[in-house]
């Protein structure tokens, strides 16, 4: 059966990923298969895995940390894209000038608004930082009157890095089971499961094999998400983790 990374899925995307696993499994009658037993208790860590992120995305902290990742997307994102189109003005002072600061950003990739909650805390602040200390970037961010956009990136920044570390405290202060350590027991149950599938697959001695029709659709599956996590790391900086948004 085909391989995937599943460390590398978002647990948004990890989470339909096994459910589509199971799902599909469910449709080729797994008693039959004798693969039940492994899919029941697959089942259930996935249901215990998915009541853990319903909680954790009805956090009211994890609600304003979307809103403040939203805010300081927006912010360098706006930022990249007003300094785009002065790269291309007639003046060649502005455009130098945009040109400068478009190399600042794409020292740190090509899409800081991606990267994971950690990574782009440190990125932003790395960038704000080069912007305010190096003469050259802050002449550049003077001369384009960009002071309150940066204000705005700089604070929005900040204000996530308080929230996510007050967050982070607070889950774990209230139980020591984590997303994290539930997706590994997931895991476990998701790889005892396949390679059950697989060693009844090649211990079938007349084909065709009934097992053949489930491993093509669940390799189907699993090649739609390494497309995804393929695309990913194609416009993402080569240093990029999955980006947590837990």
């Amino acid at each position: 059966m085909n391989f995937i990374d599943l460390p590398k899925l978002r647990n948004a995307e990890y989470l339909q990923y096994v459910k589509d696993f199971s799902g599909i499994i469910a449709l080729n009658n797994p008693a039959t298969l004798q693969i039940d037993a492994k899919l029941s208790a697959f089942n259930a860590r996935i249901s215990e895995l998915e009541n853990l992120y319903k909680k954790a995305l009805a956090n009211e902290k994890t609600q304003e940390l979307l809103l403040l990742d939203e805010r300081r997307d927006n912010a360098v994102i706006g930022i990249n894209y007003y300094l785009l189109s002065q790269s291309y003005h007639f003046e060649s002072t502005r455009k130098e000038n945009a040109q400068l600061l478009l190399d600042s950003i794409s020292l740190y990739g090509s899409s800081i608004a991606r990267l994971n909650y950690q990574a782009e805390t440190a990125t932003l602040n790395n960038l704000i930082r080069d912007w305010e200390n190096k003469p050259e970037l802050a002449d550049a961010i003077s001369y384009f009157q960009l002071s309150g956009w940066v204000a705005e990136l700089k604070n929005a920044n900040e204000l996530f890095n308080t929230k996510y570390l007050s967050r982070t405290q607070e889950y774990g202060d209230a139980s020591p089971e984590t997303i994290k350590s539930k997706r590994e027991e997931v895991n476990a149950a998701y790889y005892a499961l396949r390679d059950r599938i697989d060693a009844l697959h090649l211990l079938v001695e007349t084909p065709p094999s009934p097992y053949a029709t489930v491993i093509n659709q669940l390799n189907a599956l699993t090649d739609q998400y390494n497309v995804l996590l393929v695309n990913r790391k194609d416009t993402a900086a080569p240093e990029n983790g999955a980006r947590n948004e837990m």
